[in-house]
C-alpha cells in the first residue's frame, strides 16, 4: 500500500479491497496495488481437473464418433483444457475435424480467442458475455432434433441445458473442469467477517462461482444477511460482468459494473466508486477525505488508527456540528464507560492527522470537526 499522496496515480490509497480470484488474483492484485489500494486475498474457489480424465475423454470419443451440429464454448481456460487433453489422448486432430464442421457459439471474446487459436472459427459470439443471450439465440435458431455439445464452466447455467432440451434438442454436457470451495476456508471466512464488520472497503468478483462460494460460505457461518446488508450499504461489491453479477443480483444486490468486462475496466470503476463515496470536507482550511484506514489532508494519505479513526467517522456524521463525549464513547470499540477514552483517542486523531486544529475542543460539552462552513 501507497502511504505517500494520493493523487490520479493513486486513486485507492486507504482502501482496503478483497480480491476473491483464484486464477489472475495476482495480476488484479497488482492492479489495485498500483493504484494504492491494501488488497486482502481470499481465493473463494478452487479449479480441480478432474481427478480422473475417463468422462471427459469418453465424452470427447463420444463426439468424435458422433459429431454434433452445435456446439457452445462457455470459457477460454474450459476450452483450451479440452483441446489440450484431447491432444494428450491423440485425437486433437479427430476432434478440431468434428467441431469444426460445427456451428460455433463462443460466450465472449476471451472464448473466441481460445477457439481460433484451436484453428477453429466461431459462427457467433454476444456482445453481453451472458449465456443467457447464447441460449435466446439457439432457440430462436430453432434446435429440434440438433446435438448440441455444451461446454461445462463449473457452476452451471440455471435451465440452460433444460431449456435446449425442452425445444427438442440432444445435449452433451463436456465437463472440462469444475469449481470447488478453496481447501483452507480461512482467508474466506477473514473476508466475510471483515466485510460484515465494515473493515474491508470493496469486494471484487471475476467469476460468477466465487460469487456463490462466498455467499454459500456466509450462510454456513450463519451471516449471509448480515454480508448481504454490508455490501448493499458500506461495502462496495465490483463485479467484472453481467454473468459474475447474476448470482449477486438474485440475492438482492446491485454491484457495480464496468462497461468493458476486463480487469483493468474494472479496476477504474473501483477507482471511480471508492473515493466518490466519501465526500471532502474542507475543514479548518484544509482539504479531508475519510476512506478506509487512512485521511486524505490535502491530498496525502495518513494513516489512522481504529479507535481514533472510529471516533473521527463519528464527528463526520455531523461535520462543524458539536459531538458530546458520551456520544463519542458509544463510537469508539471496547471503551467501555471511562470518557477518558475519549480524550485519549482524541489525541491519537490529531497526531496522527498532523493538524491538530482539524478536531476542535468545545469546552464542557465535546468536540467537532473544524468545518470552514458549518451551515449554522
Amino acid at each position: 500500500m501507497s502511504d505517500t499522496g494520493a493523487g490520479e496515480s493513486s486513486p485507492l490509497v486507504g482502501f482496503t479491497v478483497g480480491v476473491t480470484a483464484e486464477r489472475r488474483a495476482q495480476e488484479l492484485g497488482a492492479l489495485l496495488g498500483r493504484r494504492g489500494a491494501e488488497v486482502v486475498y481470499a481465493p473463494a474457489l478452487r479449479v480441480v481437473p478432474l481427478a480422473d480424465d475417463r468422462e471427459l475423454r469418453e465424452v470427447t470419443e463420444e463426439l468424435v464418433a458422433r459429431p454434433p451440429e452445435i456446439v457452445v464454448a462457455s470459457t477460454a481456460v474450459g476450452f483450451r483444457g479440452w483441446v489440450e487433453a484431447a491432444e494428450g489422448w491423440g485425437v486433437g486432430g479427430a476432434l478440431r475435424e468434428a467441431l469444426g464442421g460445427a456451428r460455433l457459439l463462443a460466450r465472449g471474446p476471451k472464448v473466441t480467442g481460445a477457439v481460433r487459436a484451436a484453428g477453429l472459427r466461431e459462427e457467433w459470439s454476444p456482445a453481453s458475455e451472458a449465456m443467457g443471450e447464447v441460449l435466446e439465440r439457439l432457440l430462436a435458431d430453432g434446435i429440434a432434433g440438433l446435438r448440441v455439445a455444451v461446454q461445462l464452466h463449473g457452476e452451471p447455467v440455471p435451465g440452460f441445458a433444460e431449456a435446449l432440451r425442452a425445444a427438442g434438442a440432444e445435449v452433451v454436457g463436456v465437463p472440462v473442469y469444475r469449481w470447488m470451495p478453496p481447501a483452507d476456508l480461512t482467508p474466506v471466512d477473514r473476508l466475510v467477517d471483515a466485510t460484515v464488520r465494515r473493515t474491508l472497503d470493496a469486494l471484487t468478483f471475476t467469476s460468477a462461482p466465487a460469487v456463490v462460494s462466498v455467499l454459500r460460505r456466509a450462510e454456513a457461518l450463519g451471516l449471509r444477511e448480515a454480508l448481504v446488508d454490508a455490501v448493499n450499504g458500506d461495502v462496495a461489491v465490483v463485479c467484472v460482468g453481467p454473468v459474475t453479477a447474476r448470482p449477486l443480483q438474485e440475492a438482492g444486490v446491485e454491484p457495480v459494473q464496468p462497461e468493458r468486462f476486463r480487469l483493468g475496466p474494472m479496476v477504474q470503476r473501483l477507482c471511480e466508486e471508492l473515493p466518490a463515496r466519501t465526500p471532502e470536507l474542507a475543514v479548518a482550511g484544509h482539504r479531508v477525505q475519510l476512506r478506509g484506514h487512512a485521511v486524505l489532508v490535502d491530498g496525502e494519505a495518513r494513516p489512522v488508527p481504529p479507535a481514533p479513526m472510529a471516533l473521527l467517522r463519528a464527528l463526520a456524521r455531523r461535520p462543524g456540528r458539536v459531538v458530546a463525549r458520551a456520544e463519542l464513547l458509544r463510537a469508539l470499540p471496547g471503551a467501555g464507560r471511562d470518557e477518558h477514552a475519549v480524550e485519549s483517542a482524541t489525541a491519537r486523531l490529531r497526531t496522527a492527522l498532523g493538524v491538530p486544529e482539524l478536531v476542535q475542543t468545545v469546552v464542557k460539552r465535546g468536540y467537532r470537526l473544524a468545518l470552514d462552513d458549518p451551515g449554522e
